[in-house]
């Protein structure tokens, strides 16, 4: 039993904000001057279908240890446990005497249900449980329109949210915690047995990330002290590293995006290319907005109309598509890279994503539960904004008839091929005239390349003129049966 005559902790919960700097719900802990508990909870349960893919996983066991080593160097460990969270608080609190617990907020359906149910709970129980917002620029609800509703568009919602003369007091890291000397039982990291194994899929990906703060801070320095330089225009080139990459980082709090804010403003970093960057937090923070005020966006497609579009059932090609073995080379490069890397550039996911749904005629929902399993940044906000923009079913969404040609594409946005060599590698020897549409190069070229169409690199499974007028069939049958 607590000893009552000992100043009774506070508990912070870690969830998606692991890192010490920036971080409001540790700071208020700090600031009661009690004793901190740090724990972090694995609730697979209540996220239902939105249970954590093999990607996620494997990105947060690495930034639970370094978040652990972290906390160690102020003299506090981290406390594992999984379940369901209010069992464990409450087991916490009974142990400990704990009077309050502080998180930072959390924006997914499933976990606002669960913590207004568990604010509840504590407060009934004579727990102070205090939320703080550690994930966001501005929260969804603090942006409405003029009509006093939710934004449907980005670009008027941007105009409203944004400032980028904004300056934001960051939170310095503690150099020490006052920790709860009393014994806590706490899982191994190890034993939860997040890390893939038989096979371990994800061999490569240490050598392309560094999850956990030290890893966020040390990506945001170089981008912002060169990367930002000509973002407007390189973010688009797949086979440069002309993007941020920060977006893993973001979505497990490694790095808060007022840390990203301030840092181009420190480094006085303005013009075309940070406030193209900015926008990109923009629209992070606008897909937030859209899954805060429709909660349904996983699931349901934003125009209704879609509801009636005539999907197909294409085992066969979403196989092929997952696997890289489409016969589009940008398409295969870019499914190539995500199964290596978990992750993929922003323009190809654009490219696969309409190469899916509309070549394909596969459904955006695949394409999404595809993306959340096997991408190290899955956001749940982001990815169902992203697919329907794609679908052009979302808010904002591109046209229906916006079908990206991924052979143009990728002649425009890689076109000496360095992306699709270094993914296709059988493709290598083709010149760049052929290495977007190699079923177009002679038997003779195809030869002198050491390619044989159907063996050592597929023959397109579609074609793309034809399936795109296939498309736009589907799409006008689906707006006369409005």
């Amino acid at each position: 039993m607590p000893n009552p005559k000992v100043s009774r902790p506070v508990i912070v919960w870690f969830r998606q904000d692991l890192r010490l700097a920036d971080n409001p719900a540790l700071s208020a802990a700090i600031a009661t001057g009690k004793p901190v508990i740090a724990a972090y909870i694995l609730d697979d349960a209540n996220a239902g279908e939105w249970t954590m893919g093999g990607a996620s996983r494997w990105w947060l066991h690495h930034s639970l240890a370094a978040l652990g080593e972290s906390l160690a160097a102020c003299g506090v460990r981290l406390t594992l446990r999984e379940g369901d969270p209010e069992r464990i608080l409450r087991d916490l609190i009974d142990k400990t005497g704990a009077d309050t617990v502080v998180w930072n907020r959390l924006y997914e359906p499933w976990a606002r249900e669960r913590d207004g149910a568990l604010k509840t709970c504590l407060s009934e129980m004579g727990i102070q449980a205090r939320s703080y917002n550690g994930a966001l620029l501005r929260e969804p609800w603090t942006v409405e329109s003029k009509s006093g509703g939710p934004y449907k568009v980005f670009t008027p919602y941007w105009r409203a949210a944004s400032d980028k003369d904004a300056d934001f007091e960051l939170l310095d890291p503690p150099a020490s915690i006052t920790t709860y000397v009393g014994e806590l039982t706490s899982d191994s990291l190890d034993d939860w047995k997040l890390n893939p194994s038989d096979p371990d899929w994800a061999a490569g990906f240490g050598e392309v990330w560094s999850p956990g703060e030290a890893g966020a801070a040390d990506r945001l320095a170089v981008f912002v002290k060169g990367g930002i330089r000509g973002y407007s225009e390189r973010r688009d080139i797949p086979g440069e590293p002309g993007t941020s990459r920060l977006s893993p980082h973001l979505h497990y709090g490694e790095v808060s995006p007022r840390q990203v804010w301030m840092a181009l403003k420190n480094a006085c970093a303005e013009g075309v290319d940070a406030d193209k960057f900015r926008a990109e937090l923009g629209w992070r923070e606008f897909a937030h907005h859209l899954l805060h005020y429709f909660p349904s966006l996983p699931e349901e497609n934003f125009q209704e109309k879609f509801d009636r579009f005539p999907w197909r059932d294409d085992e066969a090609g979403f196989q092929a598509w997952t696997r890289g073995r489409t016969g589009i080379p940008i398409v295969d490069a870019g499914m190539r890279e995500l199964w290596a890397t978990g992750w993929m550039h922003n323009r190809v996911r654009m490219i696969a994503g309409s190469f899916l749904v509309k070549n394909l005629l596969i459904s955006w929902r695949r394409g999404e539960t595809w993306f959340w399993d096997t991408l190290v940044d899955a956001d749940l906000a982001n990815n169902a904004a992203g697919w329907q923009w794609i679908g052009g079913s979302g808010a904002d969404a591109a046209p229906y008839f916006r079908i990206f040609n991924p052979v143009s594409q990728g002649e425009r946005f890689d076109p000496d091929g360095r992306y699709v060599r270094h993914w296709c590698p059988e493709l290598d020897a083709l010149p760049n005239a052929l290495i977007h549409k190699p079923w177009t190069a002679s038997r003779l070229e195809l030869e002198y390349a050491g390619i044989r169409l159907g063996e050592t690199y597929p023959e397109p499974i579609v074609d793309l003129g034809e399936t795109r007028k296939r498309a736009l069939a589907a799409f006008a049958q689906t707006k006369d049966a409005a």
